[in-house]
């Protein structure tokens, strides 16, 4: 079964128009027509899955410390919206099953990131998953992605028939790919490589299309990097202004 990629997903919902990962961001890019968005999911103390990306919460929420020392009755005296903008103040982190309930409530697909706190690899993705096969039916509408090969092996076991992605960066050292990841990607059996914007060059798309996968860029906020891409044959690309990119890849004929 083929996914249907839309031209341009939602990055952690529409995440320059509302605070990133949060049940706002996800009205908001259905609000724009934006038919998938992308959101992360980590463990909490207690194993609740819940909509949140950092490792700490120090960033996004007036609370501090990390994620996976935090129970999920902990985690919900936090809100996750002021230092977005005083009109968010208030609004809190939600569970990945109150996120899913807003994406069938809105008709959007989804890629669903996974980023374990390390040491977690295994139960972040099982746990995640479980509350997905209650309630996701749409095959051709599901992304499981993460960096991790152990998250989307357990994905793989769990949920064979679900469309995996793998995703790449530059690594640290080298700035460059990891160079192990085409046999991690052939094992895994991803439907799509996710490629950082640093590293996805024309050859690289090219050689990633030729073995098979579907390459998709993120985040792409500039509409001519956004048009370069899309004349490379690039099927789909995350954005946090979703509106802006669609808007100009459907000016091209």
């Amino acid at each position: 079964m083929s996914l249907k990629l839309p031209k341009v997903i939602g990055h952690r919902g529409a995440a320059a128009y509302a605070p990133e990962n949060t049940l706002e961001s996800i009205h908001t890019a259905a609000d724009m027509e934006v038919e998938w968005v992308e959101l992360d999911v980590k463990l909490t103390k207690d194993e609740v899955p819940i909509i949140f990306h950092d490792d700490e919460l120090d960033r996004t929420t007036n609370g501090s410390g990390r994620v996976a020392e935090k129970t999920y009755d902990e985690i919900r005296q936090f809100e996750a919206g002021s230092w977005y903008g005083e009109s968010f103040t208030g609004i809190k982190i939600p569970t990945l099953e109150e996120a899913v309930d807003v994406l069938i409530e809105r008709n959007l697909g989804l890629n669903l990131k996974i980023v374990p706190c390390h040491g977690r690899e295994k139960e972040t993705a099982e746990a995640a998953l479980d509350i997905l096969s209650q309630y996701w039916d749409d095959h051709t509408r599901l992304l499981i992605s993460s960096f991790d090969p152990v998250s989307l092996e357990t994905a793989q076991h769990m949920a064979p028939d679900w469309a995996r992605g793998l995703l790449l960066a530059a690594e640290p050292q080298t700035n460059e790919m990891n160079p192990e990841w085409k046999n991690i990607a052939d094992y895994l059996d991803v439907k799509t490589i996710n490629l950082d914007t640093q590293i996805a060059s024309r050859d690289v798309v090219d050689e990633v299309k030729e073995l098979g996968y579907s390459p998709l860029i993120y985040t792409v906020n500039d509409p001519i990097e956004a048009r370069k891409y899309q004349s490379w044959g690039v099927p789909s690309m995350f954005s946090d202004e979703p509106d802006i990119i669609i808007e100009n890849l459907l000016t091209i004929h």
